[in-house]
């Protein structure tokens, strides 16, 4: 092949190169990606038959977070085991640090040995509680929530509700217990689920205490 025409032909495949440099430089920088424009659509119709969309939908996918990968002590001890066991006297021999006598609040963070009560506790517990609670134990706690009414979720204006121990409902709050889950992987706050706590106590104190069992009639001679 002669000198000029081999000079030629190495012209044009530069050419042809810069030009597809060029290209790609507009195709990647120029064009917009259609990644954005699926970003711009919030939500398409078939993304409703997703798996992650109902992740609980399925008997092979854990209920409960993976031990250790959501922190649930707050700094707290832990009786887990022992309340696992059925057995309640860590449960009962917590000190509610709302109650009338609890030292004085003091300044975050969180130190298990001086209560601290957040000046929103109580909307905090009203809030919690309607985020979490409510749709099996109903809005006013009497078990009518839309998904306790299918699975029976107790009231929690009973007698024996009101009879449990402030650290017992903590408890249930922190491990679950039968049909209730556990949340502490969820509300992983002591302050938070004392809130809950005192506002289970409000709702009951709101709502007409129960009537008392009554007496079996006397049996006359036979």
């Amino acid at each position: 092949m002669p000198r000029r025409e081999r000079r030629a032909g190495f012209t044009l495949a530069l050419a042809v190169a810069s030009i597809a440099a060029t290209g790609c430089d507009w195709y990647y920088n120029k064009l917009p990606s259609p990644d954005d424009v699926m970003h711009a659509i919030p939500w398409f119709d078939h993304m409703i038959y997703q798996k992650s969309v109902t992740p609980y939908g399925r008997a092979d996918v854990p209920r409960y977070t993976v031990p250790g990968t959501v922190p649930i002590n707050g700094g707290e001890p832990d009786w887990g085991a022992e309340w696992a066991g059925g057995k309640t006297t860590t449960a009962d021999t917590l000190t509610n640090p709302t109650k009338p006598g609890a030292p004085a609040p003091t300044p975050p963070p969180y130190n298990p040995s001086v209560p601290q009560i957040p000046a929103d506790f109580a909307a905090r517990g009203d809030t919690l509680f309607h985020t979490y609670c409510s749709v099996c134990h109903g809005q006013g706690g009497a078990g009518d929530g839309l998904v306790g009414r299918k699975i029976g979720a107790p009231s929690l204006l009973t007698a024996h509700a009101r009879g449990l121990s402030d650290g017992y409902i903590y408890s249930m709050i922190r491990y679950g217990r039968g049909l209730m889950p556990r949340y502490g992987d969820k509300i992983y706050d002591p302050h938070d689920r004392w809130a809950i706590v005192d506002h289970v106590r409000a709702l009951q104190a709101a709502a007409p205490a129960p009537p008392a069992p009554a007496s079996p009639a006397p049996r006359g001679p036979r």
